[in-house]
């Protein structure tokens, strides 16, 4: 399972900013809520749980639960060249986990990455990178994938760019996934949302091609040696992505290509999940190469926003005997009758405006379901993960979407689509949940 206690993982724009991790602030939303201190509760040892929020699908836009100064840092990742000039990795959907191998912890971290040319991951990019670490404090170093392709970019594990490497029986990049071009975008495909796993002692990456690539969806990768690779593409893999097209996407995706997004992988014991985006999961054969063969892939029982959005980023973690649904949710404001502003996960409509791309959280006492309302986890860390470190403290992901939103402002665009972590809290096993830490006037360790 994803978590530290299991012995498999320590696992997937704050207001810290700097390329070696230091903590900088940034100036606060004039509109955020300043509540105070958490105090000791009834709860005992644990914080408390925040009330309901009426109606339900408000979004909860407190500063308690942005990542600050005090709960947050940026990882000190090694650049690469491409990197030099602005002195940071420029990363979407940043995802940490922490493993245990041969006794020792190793975190490791990758994420969507984009090539120079371009100020976004589309219409295509280059593949995955992945960077390990003995600690969240690093130092965090590149992979080192010189000793599989001596001529290709330190640390960059899979790509496209690595079709000639198949061979008969072993396929490392499907006809699928391959670039290729158009009158109107020019070369296409891109790789989005990688994750790292350790499963039964193998390295793992579930990851996505996205809306640009030939059929868009996810798939997995199995590492033919260390967490360097090299990596091949596992069989139920070669022909499709995941599951079958669905309707959905950008309208520039040919009819049949599009599949489900944001694919990921929850472990338990010797059992492994797929999950799609964004209510299905599916069990995974024994020997990894595809998933149990199924007429519908299963749900899981959620309890949905009236009237639900578009959300993104399915990612399970189990903590305290408990299983935590995450997705990434768009708080968008618009005027309420009264005429002040409504934060709220409405679908997109006349006079909304995307604010905060937050990470909001359900709980289950099973895989399957049923879960509870939502809340909010995080404001602006949606599309992340949770991962518990090598001291059992629990730590979400986030990226500060640089597309849309508070963070794609021009005076923000430059603390955007960065590798950060935040403190979590939990709320003990009566109330079981997960927040970004609140403030106690105390600063983070770790």
């Amino acid at each position: 399972m994803n978590g530290f206690h299991n012995g498999f993982t320590w696992n997937r724009r704050s207001f810290l900013v700097g390329a070696a991790g230091s903590l900088a602030t940034v100036a606060l939303p004039a509109h955020a809520t300043q509540s105070a201190p958490a105090q000791a509760s009834p709860n005992g040892p644990y914080p408390s749980n925040w009330p309901e929020l009426d109606p339900y699908g408000l979004a909860d836009t407190r500063l308690d639960l942005w990542p600050r100064e005090d709960n947050s840092f940026i990882l000190s990742l090694e650049l690469r060249p491409r990197d030099e000039a602005s002195g940071r990795v420029w990363m979407r959907d940043t995802y940490v986990n922490c493993f245990v191998v041969d006794g020792r912890p190793v975190y490791v971290a990758t994420g969507t990455s984009r090539v120079p040319e371009l100020d976004r991951a589309a219409p295509w990019n280059d593949g995955i990178f992945v960077w390990v670490a003995p600690s969240l404090r690093g130092p965090w170093r590149l992979v080192d994938t010189t000793g599989i392709r001596a001529d290709a970019e330190r640390g960059k594990v899979w790509s496209p760019e690595f079709v000639g490497e198949n061979r008969p029986g072993r396929t490392v990049v499907a006809p699928w996934q391959e670039y290729w071009y158009d009158d109107r975008f020019g070369k296409r495909g891109q790789v989005w949302a990688p994750e790292v796993h350790y499963f039964r002692g193998t390295w793992y990456i579930a990851a996505c091609m996205g809306d640009h690539s030939r059929k868009v969806g996810s798939f997995l990768l199995v590492s033919e040696g260390g967490i360097e690779g090299p990596y091949r593409l596992i069989e139920g893999n070669v022909d499709k992505p995941f599951g079958d097209p669905i309707v959905g996407g950008p309208a520039f995706i040919e009819p049949g290509a599009y599949h489900h997004i944001d694919g990921s992988l929850y472990t338990e014991g010797d059992d492994a999940w797929l999950v799609l985006h964004n209510d299905l999961y599916a069990e995974f054969q024994d020997d990894m190469e595809d998933i149990v063969p199924t007429t519908n892939l299963p749900r899981f029982q959620q309890a949905p926003y009236a009237p639900e959005p578009y959300l993104e980023g399915a990612y399970v973690f189990r903590h305290g005997g408990k299983y935590y649904l995450l997705h990434a949710a768009w708080d968008r404001t618009s005027v309420s009758p009264g005429g002040s502003v409504r934060y709220a996960y409405d679908p997109p409509g006349p006079g909304r405006t995307q604010y905060q791309y937050d990470a909001v959280v359900a709980v289950s006492d099973r895989l399957e379901g049923p879960y509870s309302k939502r809340w909010t986890a995080g404001v602006g860390a949606g599309h992340n993960n949770f991962f518990v470190d090598h001291g059992g403290r629990v730590w979400a992901t986030f990226f500060r979407n640089p597309n849309f939103g508070y963070w794609s402002d021009p005076s923000r665009i430059d603390e955007a689509a960065v590798a950060g972590i935040v403190r979590m809290e939990w709320t003990g096993p009566t109330n079981n949940r997960l927040y970004v830490q609140r403030r106690r006037g105390r600063a983070i360790s770790g």
